[in-house]
């Protein structure tokens, strides 16, 4: 008996639906681990790029750009709003700004030698603040008296202590520094709070800050990119005339744009503002890096990423508020 004629066999080669679905997946797992990868070493090589474009600029700025910016625009904010719903609130931000200055410059003086006392410092800054807003230009001055009166005491209470004895010239010296701390940080600072608490300052202590933010503002970015003739090479390297020329132009701007519409004074009286406000905001950002100078330090602190301390930020602020609160009583 012959066995019957073989019929066709299947292809023993050809691949099952189950082995066609494993190497369908496997390929798939393979493409997105592969485009993971890419994705990974494009954000990687994106980031260094970054990182080293911020590297340069920081170089060549002396800050860290992104983090002077957030900072910059967080306290404009804090000022701003309070400025805008309550003048009292702006009261309180002063405060905490003005006790922050004079702990960081007190903090600065100690690194240097001189014993100033911190906390009477930061208290009696503080308590200058609500006196000026609270009773007027009186209150401010007899605040400050109050508050040399007790840092200085404090210094002289402390000789108790056999680790603060020294010799008598450099008490003398402990004292006008801490004395200095309350009328640089405090006193000048008070100013804008004096100014904030009168008919109309609020719109005046906000046209101030406005300025003095466009000189800031425009120092820097003209300088920046233009600068080439160094302004002030023994006290500030990174100071250039182009700079200065910017500041100017920034300055006359935002005075002639805040004095027509906020303070309700004709368009020309933005030169005077703008011109007196350029000069202090310049003054005092000059002085600040001369006392860093003396002191032999880079920045105040540490507080600010991109800028330092408080007083890097507000430098310019200070010597500016005494001015406008003058120019306010003269003009109202």
């Amino acid at each position: 008996m012959s066995d019957a004629p073989d019929g066709p066999r299947p292809d023993e080669s050809a691949p099952t639906p189950k082995t066609t679905l494993g190497s369908r997946r496997a390929d798939f797992d393979a493409r997105a681990q592969a485009a993971r990868h890419d994705l990974e070493n494009q954000l990687r090589n994106r980031k260094a790029a970054l990182g080293a474009r911020n590297e340069k600029l920081t170089a060549r700025t002396g800050r860290n750009l992104p983090a002077a910016i957030a900072v910059g625009v967080g306290l404009g904010a804090a000022v701003l709003v309070s400025l805008i719903f309550e003048p009292a609130f702006f009261m309180i931000v002063a405060a905490a700004l003005i006790g922050s200055l004079c702990f960081e410059l007190a903090s600065a003086l100690r690194f240097a030698g001189r014993d100033v006392p911190r906390l009477p410092s930061v208290l009696a800054g503080v308590a200058i603040v609500p006196a000026a807003f609270l009773y007027g230009a009186q209150g401010q001055w007899l605040a400050l008296l109050g508050g040399v009166v007790v840092v200085s005491v404090w210094r002289l209470v402390e000789l108790a202590r056999p680790s603060h004895r020294t010799s008598a010239s450099s008490v003398l010296r402990d004292i006008g520094a801490g004395a200095f701390v309350l009328i640089y940080c405090a006193f000048l600072g008070s100013f804008m709070a004096l100014m904030a608490a009168q008919p109309n300052g609020a719109n005046w202590t906000l046209a101030t800050l406005i300025i003095v933010i466009a000189v800031d503002t425009g120092a820097y970015a003209t300088g920046l990119n233009f600068g080439k003739h160094p302004m002030a090479p023994r006290i500030s390297p990174k100071k250039t005339w182009e700079g200065f020329a910017g500041s100017v132009a920034a300055s006359f701007i935002a005075a002639i744009l805040t004095s027509w519409l906020m303070l309700g004074e004709a368009w020309w009286f933005g030169f005077v503002l703008g011109g007196v406000i350029i000069v202090t905001a310049t003054i005092g950002d000059l002085s600040e890096s001369l006392i860093k100078r003396d002191l032999g330090i880079k920045d105040i602190s540490t507080w600010l990423p991109g800028h330092g301390g408080f007083l890097d930020r507000l430098d310019s602020t200070l010597p500016s508020a005494a001015a406008a609160y003058a120019l306010f009583l003269i003009v109202t």
